[in-house]
């Protein structure tokens, strides 16, 4: 793993480096996202980069120097060599006083660059009983408050599944703790709109353009009569779900096959050079 903090990459990535006041650890007050590597290269960065100005938009962040995370994000990978991998790049409001209200110093910039395994074809997905809110605050923003996530993962691998599933407040199929969720019926492709509270996801906005899905917010119970069900992410790219809470299904099928297929031939077009 390559560290990379406030413009120093750190000769022991696992030594102190962030001040106990940073916000981003004291309240979570901060913004991400997760990139994919591969053969060295990063996907969408582009995409991500204007996401994670977004994200720090919506929390009233100053806006982030993108030109400085780059040149962190090319530090780091100069480092290592990594076939497949995943960069973090994480920005808070820095070091702030106690409490909820903000400091006047300068934000923290932290960009890390780590191996990832290959995802499997298929998973497993549990309905958690706790909503996720699409009038909130933090709806579809990539923040570094995820204690809510956490949670419903948990309670997913309680149930032996490896992700977890939210409705939003109005019953409707909204996202997994890390991952847009889409799913076939009659055929069609489906997946919730940015109005269901949604992250607005890489993944998902690109198989939007490269194929035909429709977007619409239904009623979770959807999913129990869907003949396919997918999830969509940075690290997943297009995998199927074998089961959903106690149903068991055929996957990947034969429409999540072929999103893979388009994913894979596609790819390469998004990697930096």
């Amino acid at each position: 793993m390559q560290v990379w903090v406030d413009g120093t990459v750190l000769d022991d990535p696992e030594q102190p480096a962030v001040r106990v006041a940073d916000h981003g650890f004291t309240v979570g007050d901060g913004v991400f996202e997760a990139v994919k590597v591969v053969g060295g290269r990063p996907f969408a960065l582009t995409r991500h980069l204007e996401r994670l100005e977004r994200s720090a938009a919506s929390l009233s962040l100053p806006a982030p120097d993108l030109g400085r995370v780059r040149g962190a994000i090319e530090e780091v990978l100069a480092r290592d060599e990594l076939p497949l991998g995943k960069l973090r790049v994480t920005y808070t409001a820095g070091p702030s006083p106690l409490g909820s209200g903000r400091g006047s110093g300068e934000p923290t910039l932290v960009v890390v660059a780590t191996a990832m395994d290959p995802t499997p074809e298929t998973t497993s997905l549990h309905l958690v009983p706790w909503p996720r809110n699409e009038r909130g605050v933090l709806a579809g923003v990539k923040s570094t408050s995820y204690a809510e996530n956490v949670l419903a993962l948990a309670e997913a691998q309680r149930h032996d599944a490896t992700e977890a599933l939210f409705a939003n407040l109005a019953g409707n199929v909204c996202e997994g703790t890390g991952s847009n969720v889409a799913y076939v019926v009659d055929g069609e492709v489906r997946t919730p709109t940015l109005a269901s509270g949604c992250l607005a996801g890489i993944t998902r906005a690109l198989l939007l353009e490269w194929a035909e899905v429709t977007e619409a917010d239904e009623p979770v119970e959807v999913l129990d009569r869907a003949e396919e069900i997918l999830l969509l992410s940075t690290t997943r790219d297009v995998q199927g779900v074998h089961r959903y809470g106690s149903r068991e299904l055929a996957a990947p099928g034969p429409t999540t096959r072929s999103l893979m297929e388009t994913w894979a031939a596609r790819e390469a077009e998004h990697l930096d050079p």
